[in-house]
């Protein structure tokens, strides 16, 4: 073999053209699925012109979907810290009966349709649900109303931040938390020293992934909303409402919020993953 044909293989011994055409047509299929579809929708966004566009994000329905979609999301992805950083600290930490189970409960959301998840609170909050009457009679809405859809978005968004921490968690074992122990550090004295620093660039990351989801969801929250314009329709509901109404500009133009907010998620963690990638591979490899 020639020292031309040998310097062009790579370290897996694959010829230059073989890697050129693996790398055409990966950027062909990246183009292809999800450069083009978003290069579509900005088009379509701003086909009636910039102040088509802004009258259909200013417009009443879309401000209530926008504020909605923040207030659902302001609630649900800090409960789910909370959560999270408490399941991953009792799977990674300690050893108890249903270990295996909690953790496999963790994953649920991700194997349960958002349909059915959205479908299981009608079943135990609306007028013929298990706790129904007892709702109505007290005058207390979970149902089309704010409070179904922030548990339907809590349910799906659950295991995005706890799936993140709890391999961290593991990785970096219990010995410093033991050291700090037996320096006459208190239980809490060392969760906030100790072991929440170490996991800070995690947890913003499932943060991150965590809120993405939220603003995102559709499936739970159709169905527990009711699609009552102005009230109980968020971001992708209102985008469906206009879409089957035929405002297919409006549609665009609500649907590239969305857009936006993917493309900033992805960029900030992209960020994270290049000022902290290290460290964050380094605890995984502990």
């Amino acid at each position: 073999m020639s020292a031309t044909r040998r310097r062009a293989r790579t370290a897996t011994g694959e010829p230059a053209v073989v890697r050129g055409l693996l790398i055409v047509l990966t950027v062909a299929f990246l183009a292809l699925f999800l450069l083009l579809p978003l290069a579509l929708m900005f088009a379509q966004a701003f086909a009636g012109g910039v102040k088509a566009y802004f009258a259909a994000i200013t417009e009443s329905d879309a401000l209530a979907a926008i504020r909605l979609t923040l207030i659902a999301a302001a609630i649900a992805v800090p409960l789910n810290a909370v959560f999270g950083v408490a399941a991953a600290w009792a799977i990674a930490k300690f050893e108890f009966r249903g270990k295996n189970l909690l953790t496999t409960l963790i994953d649920l959301p991700f194997s349960v349709s958002p349909v059915i998840a959205g479908m299981v609170f009608i079943l135990l909050f609306g007028a013929h649900g298990w706790f129904g009457a007892w709702l109505i009679e007290h005058d207390v809405k979970i149902v089309f109303a704010l409070p179904g859809i922030v548990l339907a978005t809590i349910f799906v968004t659950f295991p995005f931040i706890a799936r993140e921490l709890i391999p961290l968690m593991e990785a970096q074992g219990s010995s410093e938390e033991q050291a700090a122990l037996t320096l006459g550090a208190g239980g809490w004295k060392v969760f906030w020293h100790v072991t929440l620093p170490n996991v800070r660039w995690g947890l913003l990351y499932g943060v991150l992934l965590c809120n993405a989801r939220a603003m995102g969801e559709f499936g739970a929250v159709s169905v527990v909303s009711g699609h009552i314009r102005g009230l109980t329709n968020t971001m992708p509901l209102h985008v469906e409402v206009l879409y089957n109404d035929y405002q297919f500009a409006a549609a665009f133009a609500v649907a590239s919020l969305l857009a936006l907010l993917a493309l900033v998620t992805l960029g900030l963690k992209s960020l994270l993953e290049w000022r902290h990638g290290d460290e964050l591979a380094a605890l995984r490899g502990r």
